[in-house]
């Protein structure tokens, strides 16, 4: 076998015999076997966060899942996990019973509410009941086409955490979790989990590896990922120049920083309800189908956030006026135009009876 190969695997024999001429047969004297055993080192890691993405919450202790998978290899690799390069002592869990569905793990901390911690910061993201910080504007007449700027971009506002008795200092417990399943192929894929209580202020940019040790490699593989909490984020508008009947996309390029786990991005209008009626969007991307003029001016929330802390941004739409649609019943003197025409005809006749009599 020059070139093994998994299929290669599973057990050979060897025959020894002579051929009796008289009886026309096969005479077997001896035989043996062997098992052939093919290891192959595996091909890929991963780490993952189980159940993103998720929001950020202040008030209320959760769990933090993190997955890593590893494929093919055979047989099935030792797998496990390390903290900022130390490695982490965890309580093992056994694996779920067959036919069970996905595994969620009990609240690792049992604690009530702190009831001295009021969400007060609540009502001061735009909640009802408080105001608006940033009012929508009444949308000047000519619909600001003097104005050089097309969009105006707030600066970004960081959530202040405000964590209640709940949060310590102290080490967290974590809980893995470590179970395989054979391929088609013959490889096995290993998939272990690593659960503990989040700890925003302490796991906040905390970097966990998931290492793989396997007889077929000389050294351990590694994968490696930085719980980072979002910030700064790049948000853009097109087009650049919205006029009146346009469809426009404000989109969230990026972060200044690397962001892991995935963020949940929710959009809402500061003082109103979306475009569609709806109080909020969720996705990187916000659509607004052929805008009238009545959004000139208003004021978009771009709430980004992960289980290690929120983030918001604000963006003020500016509406330009489209000159392939008519501006409506009113002309740009607020007046109407059969009105105005009918208002010169009557004074037209009121001289000339007046010259007469």
């Amino acid at each position: 076998l020059p070139e093994v190969r998994i299929s290669d695997n599973g057990p050979y024999e060897c025959h020894v015999g002579i051929y009796d001429r008289a009886t026309r047969e096969k005479v077997v004297l001896a035989s043996g076997n062997v098992f052939l055993n093919v290891m192959a080192p595996p091909t890929s890691i991963s780490v993952l966060a189980a159940d993103t993405p998720a929001p950020f919450s202040r008030y209320q202790a959760q769990n933090f899942t993190l997955v890593c998978v590893v494929s093919g290899g055979k047989p099935a690799p030792l797998v496990y996990f390390k903290r900022d390069g130390e490695p982490i002592e965890a309580t093992p869990l056994p694996e779920p019973p067959a036919g069970a569905g996905g595994w969620a793990p009990r609240n690792l901390l049992h604690r009530d509410l702190d009831d001295t911690k009021v969400p007060k910061s609540l009502a001061a993201d735009g909640e009802p009941g408080m105001g608006n910080p940033f009012p929508t504007a009444d949308p000047p007449r000519g619909l600001a086409a003097e104005r050089d700027s097309v969009t105006e971009s707030i600066p970004e506002t960081v959530v202040s955490r405000e964590f209640p008795r709940w949060v310590h200092m102290a080490e967290p417990i974590y809980y893995f979790r470590h179970t395989h399943a054979p391929v088609s192929d013959g490889t096995v894929e290993a998939r272990a989990t690593l659960t503990w209580t989040l700890n925003p202020q302490i796991d906040n940019e905390a970097l966990f590896s998931c290492e793989v040790k396997h007889p077929a490699l000389s050294m351990p593989m590694q994968s490696e990922v930085t719980l980072v909490a979002p910030k700064g984020p790049k948000i853009t508008m097109t087009p650049t120049r919205a006029r009146v009947g346009d469809t426009v996309r404000i989109l969230v390029q990026g972060f200044q920083n690397e962001v892991f786990p995935e963020p949940l991005f929710t959009w809402t209008r500061v003082g109103s309800r979306l475009l569609d009626g709806s109080a909020e969007h969720d996705g990187k991307e916000l659509v607004l189908e052929r805008v009238p003029a009545e959004l000139n001016g208003s004021m978009y929330r771009c709430t980004a956030q992960n289980p290690l802390g929120s983030t918001d941004t604000h963006t003020r739409l500016i509406v330009f006026e489209n000159p392939n649609i008519p501006r409506g019943p009113e002309d740009s003197n607020g007046s109407l135009p059969g009105h105005c025409g009918f208002r010169f005809v009557l004074a037209l006749t009121l001289t000339v009876i007046l010259e007469l009599t």
